[in-house]
């Protein structure tokens, strides 16, 4: 499944996929021209238990249905950490992946590169958001988002998944350290998403590798929503840690 997205404001402040919107979950996918969400340097997330979203922020979220005043957000580290959401939103301490069977309690990711995914049962009405980028991907974070929200009560076979904007194989050269994990991890396997670029290098498919992953982990094809817009391409946009841009992206999704 792969509906695209829906921009909202003039200029487009963020985006909504439109399977999500279909089941009837508040989300946004935010641009660089969404007001009031805090610019963090590396690593992309905040430093400390202070919420991340000035007032503007939250007017323009709100027109999506989410509630910023109770909105769950971590200290990303680039791992498979999961938290589950603190009752009412609140900080969740050092982990790359958030789970909540509470409603309209937002749960946040910042990227600026990296894969945000949107993790949603609506049977089990459990919700789960993660921050995959290609040290996620070697650390396991896609299976662990899965089995995250399988402690709740999803079904694997049950969840529809949205990949947020983030650097396309177009744009994402990686060198040898890299592919060395990538081997290390997932043996041989890395080379399908990988194609040679310059000597030492290739051009890596992170969307391609997470999708493998998500339906290893028994999620259905038809339930993974990508639009494959790369972050890298548009930065009139979006922002880019690859293009030297400091703001960041976020992706925030709450239960009805």
């Amino acid at each position: 499944m792969r509906s695209g997205l829906r921009g909202h404001g003039e200029p487009t402040a963020y985006f909504t996929v439109g399977s999500l919107e279909g089941l009837g979950l508040p989300h946004a996918l935010t641009t660089r021209h969404c007001p009031g969400v805090t610019s963090f340097a590396e690593p992309i997330s905040p430093e400390g238990p202070r919420a991340p979203f000035r007032s503007e922020a939250a007017a323009v979220l709100g027109g999506a249905g989410l509630e910023m005043g109770r909105v769950t957000y971590a200290r990303q580290v680039h791992g498979a950490g999961t938290a589950r959401a603190p009752i009412g939103g609140g900080f969740a301490g050092s982990v790359d992946i958030l789970v909540t069977a509470e409603r309209r309690v937002p749960l946040a990711i910042f990227t600026a590169d990296c894969l945000a995914l949107v993790l949603y049962d609506p049977n089990a009405r459990v919700l789960g958001v993660a921050h995959v980028g290609w040290r996620g991907t070697v650390r396991g974070a896609t299976p662990a988002a899965v089995r995250a929200v399988a402690e709740l009560g999803a079904r694997a076979a049950a969840l529809y998944v949205a990949i947020a904007p983030s650097i396309g194989p177009c744009c994402y050269e990686v060198d040898e350290p890299v592919t060395a994990e990538l081997e290390r991890a997932l043996g041989d396997r890395w080379r399908a998403w990988a194609k040679p670029s310059r000597a030492g290098h290739v051009m890596l498919d992170l969307w391609a590798a997470n999708e493998t992953l998500l339906c290893e982990a028994g999620v259905s094809p038809d339930h993974i929503d990508n639009p494959r817009l790369c972050t890298a391409c548009h930065p009139d946009l979006l922002y880019s840690y690859r293009k030297g841009n400091r703001g960041r992206l976020v992706t925030v999704a709450a239960l009805p």
